[in-house]
């Protein structure tokens, strides 16, 4: 296909990586609504510290499975891959409707964790591939958004479709065919690389600066690639930093629904529009990040460009978590919990765009070596915050200190993003 005009294929790669995103983190976020329904509650008994577990089990596997899923990715194809973890992850969603016991529920969330950790790093790949370096973190905003957008909506959506289905299996069953519907789309619409894809011609090519095609990690060059990673600074900071960020984000999509109504008296599903609300406003801070991403990098450079945002976004979160210690009424902390995740996600952009600049050829599996022990942050936190609420005196004075190690998070990494430098590449000099 000729012309002189581009065609605009990159820009349906990332609108369908979007929808990817969103069901990704649909069928991520709704188990917090699922475990705390009624019909959930009166079909399997389970205690506070097995909802935790149920809770952290996903960000278990998640984490484990970054780099392995990562790398598969880089070798074998991220087309291939992402449509076979979508696939396999609304499958695993719609059996979790099927099971009714605390050790099914774990190992169905522990296997769909491990189907989902490929997602995020293939998309990186993918964004790499299709968007020029100097767009790259407004794209991967745009992904990002999807999954917000996804996990903004769970609560609501779940709710709602559990009342109006009159269960907590069907809102499962549901989500999975979506899933399924996503992935066909993403196959059909997505290719690894732009010179692959019959509908894109030379003058879109030539604006995406056509990266030359690099030679996949084979496995003989696992341990060169992992002993590369591990002797990183900058990829220890970023690890070091997303175990942190999580930590003190993941509190908004597993615990905070509970919050909200064991000590707050609010409603169920006037519980998910606050939850709700709250995450909304992670959908404008990866708008603005993304921006201010790039932006950040023209103005400063690519040293200091990538780290500024995110150290900011640290420093916002974390004043957002010691106001809700000021809030007394449950809109008050709802709408500290918005700027938490307003100043989390405005961050984000900038991580994902680094990992993009350093990752090479190993981009998804370096993407998933920062993702995994960001995950490892994320399963802590659902099993530590019961523990953290016992050492108050009252459940309002345990959810105190529960504020305070979110915000020590938080400020924690703010500091430690700006050790990350996004101009060494971790195997070697840059191919493009």
């Amino acid at each position: 296909m000729n012309s002189a005009a581009p065609t605009n294929v990159r820009h349906r790669v990332i609108a369908v990586s979007m929808m990817m995103a969103f069901i990704l983190y649909l069928d991520r976020i709704c188990m917090a609504d699922i475990l705390k329904s009624a019909s959930f509650r009166a079909d399997v008994s389970l205690t506070k510290e097995e909802l935790g577990r149920v809770m952290s089990a996903f960000f278990l596997s998640y984490a484990l499975f970054q780099v392995p899923a990562g790398w598969a990715s880089d070798r074998f194809g991220a087309r291939k891959m992402l449509t076979a973890y979508l696939v396999l992850w609304s499958l695993l969603t719609g059996l979790t409707g099927l099971v009714s016991s605390f050790a099914g529920l774990m190992t169905v969330r522990l296997l769909f964790g491990a189907a989902q950790a490929g997602a995020y790093p293939t998309s990186g790949a993918i964004i790499r591939r299709w968007i020029p370096m100097t767009s790259r973190a407004k794209s991967s905003s745009m992904v990002a958004l999807g999954g917000r957008l996804g996990g903004t909506l769970a609560p609501f959506l779940t709710a709602w479709m559990v009342i109006k289905l009159g269960h907590w299996r069907p809102p499962l069953w549901v989500d999975a065919v979506v899933g399924l519907g996503i992935a066909a789309l993403y196959w059909r619409i997505v290719r690894d690389r732009p010179e692959e894809h019959p509908e894109c011609n030379d003058a879109e090519r030539a604006l995406i600066g056509q990266p030359r095609v690099e030679k996949p990690v084979e496995p003989r060059e696992l341990l060169g690639m992992l002993w590369a990673f591990c002797r990183s600074r900058s990829l220890w900071l970023n690890a070091s930093g997303q175990f942190l960020v999580n930590v003190g984000w993941v509190f908004l999509v597993t615990w905070l629904p509970f919050y909200l109504k064991e000590q707050k008296g609010v409603e169920e599903v006037a519980g998910g529009r606050m939850v709700t609300f709250a995450l909304a406003f992670g959908m404008a801070g990866q708008l603005v990040g993304g921006v201010l991403a790039d932006w950040s990098v023209r103005r400063f450079g690519l040293r200091w460009g990538r780290v500024l945002p995110m150290s900011a976004s640290g420093m916002l979160a974390g004043s957002a978590y010691l106001m809700c210690l000021q809030m007394d009424s449950a809109w008050g902390v709802v709408a500290c919990c918005a700027v938490v995740s307003f100043a989390v996600d405005m961050g984000n952009p900038a991580i994902w765009a680094f990992m993009q600049d350093v990752g090479g050829r190993a981009t998804a599996a370096a993407f998933g070596w920062g993702n995994m022990w960001g995950n490892l942050g994320a399963a802590a936190m659902p099993i530590l915050v019961p523990e953290l609420m016992k050492l108050g005196q009252s459940g309002e004075a345990g959810q105190r200190i529960v504020f305070v190690v979110c915000a020590g998070a938080l400020f924690s990494y703010s500091v430690l993003a700006l050790g990350l430098d996004a101009t060494k590449p971790v195997l070697g000099k840059p191919k493009e």
